[in-house]
């Protein structure tokens, strides 16, 4: 049996969906069992569940051989953050699956994951990896580009309407990759477990500045598309000012800020 956690989200989809074409036995982890039951096929199991609550886990991975984690923090509202979800969270299934004499497990990182890297959800998905780093299973870290579905999801609706509001400056190049090309990968590292080793990253086939991005798609879409930047400066404030507010906000204002002005 493999347990995908998150299995209903951007990137769990592509990979349970890679799965049932493999005739493979699949179990999705997720909060909501309704929400999965419309995006995965009839012959997955479900189980419903928090990753933060470690009974719901360990209900999660009982029997299983494959746990797959898929889940992640950094879009989520209240109590739903990289530090409950990404670095917690994962704990929880490291240990469960460990507990339950797991052969396998696959962690989904980021590229450039590190315990002092200026992005929250970097450094959780350090300490998630460390954790695994630490147990007795086979471990096979994915560290992937930021997906390009996520952006898009969060920029398409005002491409659609004919602007975009970017965060910054918007010329820093920025590595995308397709969360179909990332789950690819998922499904090596199961079906050959050695092929991957330890670890590996997985980016996309070119840079993109976020200018770019808009760019392709108005050109792909046939739309007109106007850019109107957001000041770093500004910037810097909202991420502050809206943090007691809404630590959603604050956490994509401050992810704006590290993209548009590191090495990305």
């Amino acid at each position: 049996m493999i347990v995908v956690a998150g299995g209903s989200g951007t990137l769990g989809r592509q990979v349970v969906a890679l799965l049932e074409a493999d005739h493979q036995p699949v179990r999705v982890f997720v909060r909501d069992g309704a929400r999965a039951r419309d995006v995965v096929g009839d012959g997955v199991e479900i189980v419903a569940g928090d990753v933060r609550e470690p009974a719901d886990v360990e209900r999660a991975v009982r029997d299983a051989d494959i746990v797959v984690s898929a889940v992640q923090g950094f879009a989520g509202e209240g109590k739903g953050t990289p530090v409950s979800v990404d670095r917690d969270g994962n704990r929880n299934l490291v240990r469960a699956a460990e507990a339950a004499s797991c052969k396998q497990f696959v962690l989904l990182s980021v590229i450039d994951a590190a315990a002092h890297h200026p992005m929250e959800l970097h450094r959780m998905k350090h300490a998630a990896e460390s954790e695994l780093l630490a147990s007795d299973m086979h471990a096979c870290i994915i560290r992937a580009a930021p997906y390009m579905e996520t952006w898009l999801s969060l920029l398409g609706p005002q491409m659609t309407r004919g602007a975009a509001r970017l965060f910054g400056r918007g010329h820093n190049p920025v590595n995308f990759v397709s969360a179909r090309d990332v789950a690819a990968f998922v499904a090596l590292a199961i079906r050959e477990p050695e092929a991957l080793g330890t670890s590996i990253d997985v980016g996309g086939p070119a840079n993109l500045t976020f200018e770019e991005f808009t760019q392709v798609f108005a050109r792909v879409t046939g739309r007109d598309v106007r850019v109107r930047n957001v000041p770093l400066p500004v910037m810097r404030v909202a991420a502050i000012a809206t943090k007691p507010i809404s630590r959603k906000a604050s956490r994509l204002v401050h992810a704006g800020i590290v993209m548009d002005t590191t090495d990305m």
